[in-house]
């Protein structure tokens, strides 16, 4: 054991717990997409939740069932573009909307061309054909967000349900318009879930990371943990799409729970569930269930990225180049680790993050929400996500995500804002060091 991972007496965590607060773009960091450690049906590497629109809706666009919105008619034999853009979603607006989508033998398609590699966040966006039901279809997520589920997300009420819960949502967080797109973050406070399947409840702490593209569709990240009624922690790192129109979100979700528990067949199921955010009210409406004995229909909406905007990434970012000069520093104060256990990928070792301050080219405070999903294996990687909170009012999405003397930061901040030379991505991070709650860390340029 290295003089890192000792124990720090003054607030009972190992240097193990404490090094995840410097991570911020990847749960399980170090796993691919198509990570061996996924068993049959389970999406890769902790998969994100996915942004299908479960909704009812007829051939004139009204909503039906799981409350998802709908836009254009629907005609049999027609082939079309599904989604309608939304202008405006990011800088330089979203695309134009038209038509409906198609028969039950048609494969339509939702949202602009694939470009991964291509530029910032300003632009016009795809254009796309008008919204219409996703109900029995399935939605097949654009190559660079596939969410373990490249050959398409299956509706998921077609499938055995598992358990609903309805989370409350301490802030919904306008980052606005950065260079993947519209970016909103929700605080997650609570949630009960009660089921014959499962009991238990979400911890304060979860982040829901919700993307609207600039052609009107959208990506969804939530990494959460819950606690069973028998005390063992379930570690949820969910993935998502919507088609342009719909705010239903369909996810596929990734539980890691330790291998010794009862509920280890959480670990290796085949889920796909629905979310729905109302910010007004502040609450998070979750479904997920059991699809493994769902067999695809003929129906597919095929989701594809704008040209305009680079691809958000799912995986942490490889190191690059030498320390520069520093551009801030954090002191983040921690809560109590908490230990998945023994599971699927190694060792979820989970340090909540509630609160804290920066200096530097960037002062303020940091939100006390998120956490260090810190994964100890063969070696140990960090894996911080949380969000920033500049004294301007601005806001900054940090993934901090490596291994010790490797922790490489991904920043997302607002495009025409103060902060958006972080969106170059060519910043490195020090190793936690101790401070007073917690840790403190130091962003340099790389060079």
């Amino acid at each position: 054991m290295s003089t890192r991972q000792s124990a720090q007496t003054s607030s009972g965590l190992t240097w193990l717990s404490v090094a995840a607060v410097g991570l911020a773009i990847c749960a399980g960091c170090g796993d691919s997409a198509g990570d061996a450690g996924n068993t049959a049906g389970a999406p890769p590497a902790s998969a994100g939740s996915l942004n299908a629109a479960a909704a009812g809706a007829s051939s004139g666009g009204s909503a039906a069932s799981a409350g998802a919105s709908a836009t254009g008619g629907a005609a049999a034999g027609q082939s079309s573009n599904a989604g309608a853009g939304q202008a405006g979603a990011a800088a330089g607006g979203g695309g134009s909307s038209s038509g409906g989508t198609g028969g039950s033998n048609d494969t339509s398609t939702a949202g602009g061309g694939h470009g991964p590699n291509d530029g910032g966040a300003g632009g016009s966006g795809g254009s796309s054909g008008g919204g219409g039901s996703s109900v029995g279809a399935t939605i097949v997520p654009d190559p660079s967000w596939v969410c373990g589920k490249a050959d398409g997300i299956v509706d998921p009420v077609l499938g055995e349900l598992v358990f609903r819960s309805s989370l409350e949502v301490g802030a919904v967080r306008d980052v606005g318009a950065t260079q993947y797109g519209m970016r909103r973050v929700s605080d997650i406070k609570s949630g009960t879930i009660s089921s014959a399947m499962l009991e238990g409840s979400f911890l304060s702490g979860g982040i829901d990371f919700e993307l609207t593209l600039t052609n009107g569709s959208i990506e969804l990240e939530q990494v959460a943990m819950l606690r069973a009624k028998d005390g063992a922690l379930i570690y949820l790192r969910s993935c998502g799409v919507a088609p342009a129109g719909q705010s239903v979100v369909r996810f596929v979700p990734d539980f890691e729970v330790a291998t010794s528990s009862s509920l280890a067949w959480l670990n290796s199921g085949n889920f796909v569930g629905t979310r729905t955010l109302d910010a007004a009210k502040k609450t998070i409406e979750l479904a997920i269930y059991d699809v493994s004995k769902v067999t695809p229909g003929p129906t597919k909406i095929q989701l594809e990225d704008p040209t305009d905007s680079p691809n958000q990434p799912w995986e942490c970012a490889k190191p690059q180049g030498t320390k520069g000069a520093q551009v801030f520093t954090e002191s983040v104060t921690l809560g109590a680790s908490l230990s998945v256990g023994s599971s699927k990928r190694g060792t979820r070792n989970v340090i909540p993050i509630t609160g804290g301050t920066t200096t530097g080219k960037l002062s303020g405070s940091i939100v006390g929400a998120g956490a260090d999903y810190q994964l100890i294996g063969g070696s140990t990687t960090l894996d911080a996500r949380y969000v920033l909170a500049p004294s301007d009012g601005e806001l900054v999405v940090v993934r901090n995500c490596g291994p010790f003397g490797a922790l490489i930061p991904q920043f997302e901040a607002r495009a025409a804002g103060p902060y958006a030379f972080l969106n170059t991505g060519k910043f490195q991070s020090s190793d936690p060091g101790s401070a007073g709650g917690g840790v403190s860390i130091t962003f340099f340029e790389s060079k």
